[in-house]
């Protein structure tokens, strides 16, 4: 029988190999009283080939804050659930983090079922230093706020895991070159745990030559090594960037892309003495 309240089971299911699931998670999937997926079309795939006949219902994140209410109630009256997503581990740059909070907020138990991720997979065979890293979800769609947000990231000391769009994955790739030099080191991995797994370690020039412009196929996961511990940069590399603030109105990307063109050093270097410039003027201020 089971316990009152019910207890929220967050299951981790295949990237892509259906034997990449745990027994755990089998079982729990077939006890529980309710399956929360996001696909529910989806995820029949994989409870059929484990003759999991356990009801499903659809958790996404175009229904997750009024669902989540509904499977609280559920909880409270003493059904076990199960929340799984398409694939991995539901609540990493998936559904899952609304119910989860709701669940803690009203003291329901909510236990992990660990499996399948692809930011740890990926890692795992890139053969970047992984003793510290960050997660950076998917990058903003639209050119603008991916640039903005890759420059925010250019001199981030450890490695950068990304999940990205296989249509977008050259222009990240080129904004990526742009930010950081063609040489900084990075690793994509593509369709893991599938039969068309790959994966491509090298400097971002060759990353772009190798995935070309014609777009590619997959769920992919980039990841960027860190950046090397900052030179000294000389003092013109200062003066030129306080003398282009002072005297233009030019765009600070703009700014630092002169610079670097000026004095020869790339615009990861240039644009890292530009954030320590605005950070000491913050703190003069």
């Amino acid at each position: 029988s089971i316990d009152r309240p019910g207890t929220l089971h967050v299951v981790a299911t295949p990237i892509g190999n259906l034997e990449d699931i745990t027994l755990r998670a089998v079982r729990i999937l077939k006890e529980v009283a309710l399956i929360a997926a996001e696909d529910t079309r989806h995820s029949r795939k994989l409870l059929q080939h484990y003759g999991i006949t356990t009801p499903l219902t659809a958790y996404h994140e175009h229904n997750e804050e009024r669902k989540s209410l509904s499977l609280v109630a559920r909880l409270q009256g003493g059904d076990s659930i199960a929340l799984i997503t398409d694939a991995g581990t539901p609540a990493i740059s998936d559904p899952g983090y609304t119910l989860v909070r709701r669940c803690r907020d009203a003291g329901l138990p909510v236990v992990a079922v660990p499996g399948p991720s692809a930011l740890i997979a990926a890692l795992s065979v890139a053969g970047l230093p992984v003793n510290r890293f960050a997660f950076e979800g998917f990058l903003p769609a639209k050119s603008r706020a991916r640039r903005t947000a890759l420059e925010n990231l250019a001199a981030e000391e450890r490695t950068l895991v990304f999940y990205e769009s296989p249509r977008r994955l050259a222009a990240t790739l080129r904004d990526l070159i742009d930010l950081c030099g063609g040489e900084r080191e990075v690793a994509v991995a593509r369709e893991l745990t599938k039969v068309h797994e790959e994966l491509f370690r090298g400097p971002l020039a060759q990353a772009l030559e190798f995935f070309g412009d014609a777009g590619t196929r997959g769920e992919i996961v980039l990841m960027l090594a860190p950046a090397t511990a900052p030179v000294a940069a000389p003092k013109d590399v200062r003066g030129a960037l306080l003398r282009l603030q002072r005297e233009t109105d030019m765009a600070p990307r703009e700014i630092v892309k002169r610079v670097a063109r000026e004095t020869g050093l790339s615009g990861s270097e240039v644009y890292r003495e530009s954030l320590k410039l605005r950070k000491e003027g913050e703190e003069r201020d």
